[in-house]
């Protein structure tokens, strides 16, 4: 990666039984206790044409969000990366897939 362009990390995180993969330009720790935040969400550019409906959920969901806070027990995996992918959310998988949910205390998260 060239000295002079901008990181972009894919963050990867688990929100209410999700997996969400969005890109960011920017993360550090909070002066909150616990939680990282994410600045300048980065979302791939597509043509008009072709839209992804994850992708467009995503959009909606941060639209006019200039900082995320995100509990550091969420996060599953920080990556530096050369380009932007595709953010998405899908379902966490318990048993068998590659995401396990955090243990929570009975009743939280309901």
């Amino acid at each position: 990666m060239s000295k002079d362009k901008q990181p972009i990390f894919r963050v990867i995180f688990l929100n209410q039984g999700q997996v969400y993969e969005l890109y960011a330009r920017h993360i550090f720790q909070s002066e909150l206790w616990g939680f990282l935040e994410v600045e300048e969400l980065v979302f791939g550019e597509r043509s008009q044409m072709l839209v992804d409906p994850g992708e467009e959920k995503l959009k909606n969901q941060f639209e006019g969000v200039s900082r995320s806070f995100i509990p550091a027990q969420a996060i599953v995996r920080i990556d530096e990366v050369e380009r932007v992918g595709q953010a998405k959310i899908s379902e966490a998988k318990g048993g068998g897939g590659n995401v396990m949910s955090f243990p929570m205390p009975p009743g939280a998260g309901q």
